[in-house]
């Protein structure tokens, strides 16, 4: 089994791009997906939010919009949320690991935003980055409801640029042109993938 860490800067795609891998044969973990899960109502996450940050906590579990605002220029409290849900979402990522090779996964892809800021890279067999050109980054991040120039600054001041990621990258797919020509690069990493196999 190949273990493969998926990720890319805001906008550039990525959770497009896992759910190609996924048509391909992989099995997929998704990080957002985790959160989502261990920010339900009762769930482990939901519970130590609460305790935390408990202005955060809406009526279907963790209110995202209200949590980012909270630690987004904040490094105090962002370094408090992290250290709560970090291992959570360690332990969701490391459960679905186990699950996939006894089910015999030739490829897991593990999508990861924030992978090389924790230094995350080195636990996998291969980096997949997911890239666009920066204007239509910008355009597809600014459509998102809520979203401010300002917003989408600090969070790429948080991000490693996306030139970087791309220098540290075993394979790189580019999303800036037709979905029809990303299908055909994420068939090709995963012959790749499956031949490292």
């Amino acid at each position: 089994m190949i273990t493969v860490g998926l990720t890319g800067s805001i906008g550039m795609g990525k959770s497009t791009v896992a759910a190609m891998f996924a048509e391909e044969g992989a099995s997929v973990w998704d990080a957002d997906a985790a959160v989502r899960r261990l920010y339900a109502p009762g769930a482990a996450g939901y519970l130590a939010v609460k305790e935390r940050f408990p202005e955060a906590i809406g009526p279907d579990g963790v209110d995202r919009e209200k949590l980012s605002a909270l630690v987004l220029n904040d490094a105090v409290r962002l370094a408090e949320l992290e250290a709560l849900v970090h291992p959570l979402v360690g332990a969701d990522r490391g459960a679905f690991i186990d699950e996939a090779a006894r089910a015999g996964a030739e490829v897991v892809v593990l999508d990861i935003p924030l992978l090389f800021e924790k230094g995350a890279e080195k636990f996998f067999d291969a980096v997949v980055v997911v890239s666009a050109p920066a204007e239509a980054q910008r355009a597809r991040v600014l459509a998102r409801p809520g979203m401010t120039e300002m917003k989408f600054r600090s969070i790429l001041m948080k991000q490693t640029p996306d030139a970087e990621k791309r220098r540290r990258a075993d394979f790189v797919i580019d999303t800036g042109a037709s979905l029809a020509e990303t299908r055909a690069q994420v068939a090709e990493v995963m012959k790749a993938l499956r031949a490292r196999a």
